[in-house]
């Protein structure tokens, strides 16, 4: 008898109880991440009209004469960062838009604006230093480097759970009618908040998955494990058309800087043979007849790539277009489209593009924003249920029920995420342990956090 009035205790899990608790918790964790994560991704989405914004000042200059060579103007671009290598020159976008030229000094990389015919240096920035990029490290890893990234990462982990038990913890039971499931019901207090809580997270949910899958190849720890085990099966070295953290860049940089062909038509600064600067003027002909999405970028050779090369550097990512080119000749030799690279390349990077606003122009960046806004929405609608209910000197979680009776099915899909995101299965495995033998053993704990005693 005992043991059946156990068995009946203690239900299989997850029943209702047990998911509010995991929503609950992953939400007490996620919502400042949420809020953060929406309110800069909703301004990098805007990135190509702020940026345009921004250099609007050096879009209409005053051109009345002949332009000055590529070479010239890369040359003024040089001497305004002493001891400065040319990294990539930018095709103007019209003839009377200043020339951008990247310019790289130890890791740190510069864009310098030159007028294209008096060669007047007209600004130098820090690439790292303009507003958009700022947002942009912001966003991935709260400008606190590779631990600022492993806490975004673990936070969206988490928000992917949240989503999950918040779809389950939607689904009607039994209710008539659709008020409180796809639209609110014109109510006052607490039913208003739960059913604009409920029902926002039912129209966001799909978009706010996408956005939390499509960003975790740009992780430190996710992004860089994952070309990690592309590298040990591939037979050449992988170069993936993302980044993974500021830090991983700051490497790249390092190396380009002791391996590339360093120097300019004044000599070398590291030994190696000096950049042929006018090979610029030669190539820009054949590069500028293709009209690739701007903006468009030539590049001097470096370790990994001994020939010059040109690349469209477009946000939207499938209309990318890479190409070699013969310094002698300006020929193209080598062009490499979107659809030429491999399969998983294409869907990161068509990921990448809807993810940062741009893969179907305006529509795909209000979508982004009106995410964004939902997101928002959830989070403050959540605090507010979540504050009008807390007892006083209590967490407020949903109390804890008898043990649950585990099934198979549950610890494989956990199991199988612990696996697929494995920052979300540490902290798991730390909080199991953590509750286990530590929280529920301290009676004030356990009772502020609502746990059951051993």
């Amino acid at each position: 008898m005992s043991t059946s009035t156990s068995v009946r205790a203690a239900p299989a899990w997850p029943d209702y109880r047990a998911i509010w608790r995991w929503h609950f918790y992953a939400g007490l964790f996620c919502i400042p991440f949420v809020i953060w994560l929406s309110l800069t991704g909703a301004i990098y989405l805007f990135k190509p009209q702020l940026d345009a914004g921004i250099d609007a000042p050096y879009e209409q200059l005053r051109v009345d004469g002949p332009r000055a060579s590529a070479q010239a103007q890369i040359e003024a671009a040089l001497a305004a960062v002493p001891g400065a290598r040319l990294k990539a020159y930018e095709l103007p976008a019209t003839p009377q838009s200043a020339v951008r030229v990247l310019v790289g000094r130890d890791t740190a990389l510069y864009r310098v604006y030159v007028h294209p015919q008096t060669l007047q240096v007209l600004k130098r920035v820090d690439e790292d230093q303009r507003f958009t990029r700022l947002v942009f490290l912001l966003h991935g890893e709260l400008l606190a480097g590779d631990a600022g990234s492993a806490l975004v990462e673990l936070a969206a982990c988490w928000a992917i759970v949240l989503v999950i038990t918040g779809l389950v913890l939607w689904w009607p039971r039994g209710q008539r009618g659709l008020g409180g499931v796809l639209y609110p019901r014109l109510a006052h207090g607490r039913l208003f908040w739960r059913d604009l809580h409920a029902v926002t997270g039912f129209w966001v949910s799909v978009f706010a998955l996408f956005l939390l899958l499509s960003g975790l190849p740009w992780a430190k720890f996710w992004g860089g494990n994952l070309k990690a085990v592309r590298q040990i099966v591939a037979s050449v070295p992988i170069q993936q058309d993302w980044t993974t953290g500021h830090s991983a860049e700051l490497v790249q940089r390092r190396v380009e800087e002791g391996g590339e062909h360093a120097g300019h038509h004044h000599g070398s600064m590291s030994g190696q043979p000096p950049v042929d600067l006018a090979a610029v003027d030669r190539v820009l002909p054949a590069v500028s007849a293709l009209q690739l999405p701007p903006p468009v970028l030539i590049a001097p050779p470096t370790a990994r790539e001994p020939r010059w090369t040109a690349r469209s550097d477009t946000q939207n990512r499938p209309q990318r277009v890479r190409l070699l080119l013969d310094a002698q000749t300006g020929a193209v030799v080598q062009r490499e489209n979107f659809a030429d690279r491999k399969l998983l390349d294409r869907i990161i990077g068509t990921g990448v593009a809807a993810h940062e606003g741009q893969l179907f122009g305006w529509f795909n960046q209000l979508l982004g924003l009106l995410t964004a806004l939902g997101l928002i929405t959830l989070c403050i609608s959540a605090v507010q249920l979540w504050w009008t209910r807390r007892p006083q000197g209590q967490l407020g979680a949903p109390p804890a029920g008898a043990p649950p009776r585990f099934v198979t099915w549950l610890l494989a899909l956990v199991l199988l995420l612990g696996l697929l995101l494995p920052l979300m299965g540490a902290s798991l495995l730390l909080v199991y342990l953590s509750e286990r033998y530590l929280l529920r053993r301290h009676a004030p704990l356990r009772a502020f956090l609502g746990l059951q005693p051993h």
